[in-house]
């Protein structure tokens, strides 16, 4: 990542954590994973943020107590959060999740690969594009 801030996570399912994990240290993606299990542990991570806010947020939709859909309405409205690119990563193909994450402003959208290869490159390829794109001095 051209940024040097932290990724954050928010993901439920333990495995999937742990493969991120590996994919980025495949990659060799050195910022700071920080990982939420729901939306509601990752907005308390955002207002509580000690250094700097994420550079880049990874959102899985399916999650218990606040779902994907709903932190993205959250964070959308608040002005401190709401121009953190979020890059959905969801195993839900479902064509009106996908409209309503574009909707609501997201960077991307990027169906789970099964195969532990195919999840590599995904995230290789992501990462090369936060390389190349320009970010705000401010950001």
């Amino acid at each position: 990542m051209k940024t040097t801030k932290p990724v954050l996570l928010i993901e439920d399912d333990k495995i999937d954590v742990m493969l991120t994990r590996k994919v980025f240290e495949e990659n060799e993606i050195n910022n700071n994973l920080l990982v939420a299990e729901n939306g509601e542990v990752a907005i308390d991570i955002l207002e509580n943020v000690e250094d700097e806010l994420p550079g880049i947020i990874f959102l899985d939709l399916n999650m218990p107590r606040m779902n994907g859909i709903e932190f993205l309405s959250v964070i959308k409205k608040h002005n401190k959060f709401r121009n953190i690119p979020v890059i959905i990563l969801t195993t839900s193909k479902n064509e009106q999740d996908i409209e309503k994450c574009f909707g609501l402003g997201v960077a991307g959208y990027i169906t789970k690969p099964t195969i532990f290869e195919d999840y590599l490159e995904a995230i290789k390829i992501v990462n090369q594009y936060w390389k190349l794109s320009e970010i705000p001095k401010n950001f």
